[in-house]
């Protein structure tokens, strides 16, 4: 029988964090696991890591030698996306910078996108959402009270990286995602990015302003982005030994980058999101995954992601009171209204249309073919 509270003995996730957790006998949890096995399938060192940036360098170069760009990078104005400009001018790439604009952006992170194309000399685009488009769509989240609130950000920015590739005909997407940094999220602290029928769903529900340009990727069109259009995406950091303390101090003195508190806090919507929204109401204290996956990485001890999961997720109350004022203004709504979406009885995804039922219909003949591509394979 579960115990019904348990603490990893590696990291700091518990059974409050992730119910479907478990433990093996040393008190070292799944998720741990699920990060080591990660981490041996994406990162390299050595000769093997030379190896594969050699190869991404010189199937980028020669493939995109013709073209204005080779190469397309997000960035956020945060630690990962600026180091990996950097790298790609340190490895002689020509990338298109591009940058997409939610109408959340905060003044540091603007000044770090800018710092970094001047000091650089690549070229910025700036992709910028219908304001009304995606306002109405992050309000019919929270009328939704469904816990990823911050999905059309994430999905949009997904769909603008693709979707300017493909009208640029830029073949190659460099990105900044890392398993030593980010790892694996447990279900209960996301939702799937790319549920496009949830999306919809959520947003016929409770929206009332059309989507007529905004941005989405399903899974449908990025297999057709990836597989027809012939677009694919590196994830380089994973090959160079990534230490995000050591990074910070490197971009601050060679590109003037300034930080803004947190994972993901170079946006405001999102900073209020993971460090209030997400915290009060769901009880989910996102730093906990992030934390787990740096002592998993070694760059930090438990006992200093000890220490650190007890300071308040916000930088300061000042400037949580702050946002939360800009925030309620900016979406239109007043406080009292604010405070009835927070009360509301939390929901979850998949009490709406979602592309996780088909996969749940479909799970038992995958299963099925499984079987018999095993019975019949020589």
């Amino acid at each position: 029988m579960k115990n019904d509270y348990q603490v990893c003995s590696r990291c700091i996730l518990d059974t409050n964090d992730y119910p479907a957790i478990t433990f093996d006998d040393k008190g070292v949890c799944s998720v741990c696991y699920i990060y080591e096995d990660l981490a041996r399938k994406t990162v390299k060192r050595g000769d093997s890591a030379s190896s594969a940036i050699d190869a991404m360098l010189l199937e980028i170069k020669s493939k995109g030698k013709k073209n204005e760009y080779d190469c397309l990078i997000g960035v956020s104005g945060g630690v990962d996306s600026t180091y990996l400009a950097w790298k790609a001018k340190e490895w002689g790439l020509r990338p298109l910078i591009l940058h997409v604009d939610n109408g959340w952006n905060t003044e540091l992170s603007v000044m770090n996108i800018e710092n970094l194309v001047k000091k650089l000399g690549f070229d910025l685009f700036t992709y910028v959402i219908d304001w009304n488009e995606i306002r109405d769509l992050q309000l019919s989240y929270m009328k939704a009270s469904v816990l990823d609130i911050d999905i059309p950000t994430d999905n949009a920015y997904a769909a603008a990286i693709f979707k300017i590739a493909n009208e640029k005909n830029i073949k190659y997407i460099i990105t900044g995602h890392n398993t030593v940094t980010e790892g694996w999220l447990p279900p209960t602290f996301t939702h799937f990015k790319y549920d496009i029928i949830n999306m919809k769903a959520i947003h016929k529900k409770f929206g009332s302003v059309p989507l007529k340009t905004f941005p989405y990727l399903g899974v449908t069109k990025g297999w057709y982005y990836m597989k027809i259009k012939g677009l694919k995406t590196y994830s380089p950091l994973n090959w160079i030994d990534y230490d995000k303390g050591a990074v910070k101090k490197f971009i601050q003195e060679e590109l003037g980058w300034r930080d803004y508190g947190g994972k993901h806090y170079e946006n405001i919507f999102t900073r209020f999101y993971q460090g209030y929204i997400l915290y009060k109401k769901f009880g989910v204290d996102k730093r906990k995954s992030h934390l787990s996956t740096l002592i998993c990485s070694g760059q930090i001890t438990r006992e200093e992601a000890l220490e650190e999961i007890k300071k308040n997720p916000y930088p300061s109350e000042e400037l949580l009171q702050e946002d939360r004022e800009y925030l309620i203004k900016k979406l239109g709504i007043n406080e009292a209204e604010f405070e009835r979406l927070m009360a509301l009885p939390v929901k979850q995804h998949t009490d709406y249309p979602s592309i996780l039922h088909l996969y749940d219909r479909l799970r038992p003949y995958v299963r099925a073919a499984r079987k018999v591509k095993k019975a019949i394979k020589p």
